[in-house]
């Protein structure tokens, strides 16, 4: 915690931490400075959650009455925990599935917003577990072709094999790496909120 409080006083006005173990909490007790949390191992990540929704606000013009359909390893996805607290603020229709079977297919083509993830190895007891669901989420053109004219994909980055580098050359759905742009108007604005008397 030493390291913490010497941040505290030598950086400046705020830590934007990341953290491998979920629900840390003894920075933000012992830090002079605000802590902000930029991914706490399973835990959370809010930070995220504010770039996916403004994403989703800038994107498709509001979050009310859209179908979100959260596509990942939701158990250890802190991405996902973070949006589904954040989305509860809003009005969607929240899916959370695996396109596996007819669900899956029928999800897709009411989606409107496609969020994916990656399933993260370090986040599985064993490599057999982390094998036995690696490739189980995957967005190509094929499933794409399945969904409304307007779905936009969204992933928090950096991909494994997760989305197709085929749909990057999709100007529309691979809202991404306009999310990524996004992410840099954000952290200014969410500096400036916690920096602000």
């Amino acid at each position: 915690m030493d390291t913490i409080r010497t941040l505290g006083c030598y950086i400046g006005d705020a830590i934007i931490l990341r953290h491998p173990v979920a629900g840390s909490r003894t920075a933000a007790n012992v830090s002079p400075v605000p802590i902000i949390n930029a991914g706490d191992g399973v835990g959370e990540h809010p930070t995220q959650a504010f770039l996916d929704v403004y994403t989703i606000r800038e994107e498709l013009g509001t979050v009310n009455g859209l179908t979100i359909t959260m596509v990942d390893d939701l158990k250890n996805g802190r991405t996902v925990h973070s949006l589904v607290k954040l989305l509860c603020l809003y009005q969607p229709d929240l899916c959370l599935t695996t396109f596996a079977g007819p669900t899956g297919e029928e999800v897709i083509g009411r989606t409107d917003v496609l969020y994916m993830n990656r399933v993260q190895q370090e986040r599985f007891t064993s490599q057999a577990e982390s094998d036995a669901v690696k490739g189980s989420y995957r967005i190509d053109h094929d499933l794409l072709s399945r969904a409304c004219k307007h779905t936009i994909a969204l992933h928090p980055l950096p991909r494994n094999a997760e989305i197709d580098a085929e749909v990057d050359l999709d100007p529309l759905r691979a809202a991404y790496f306009r999310q990524m742009r996004y992410g840099l108007f954000v952290s200014m604005a969410l500096l400036a909120l916690v920096l602000t008397p």
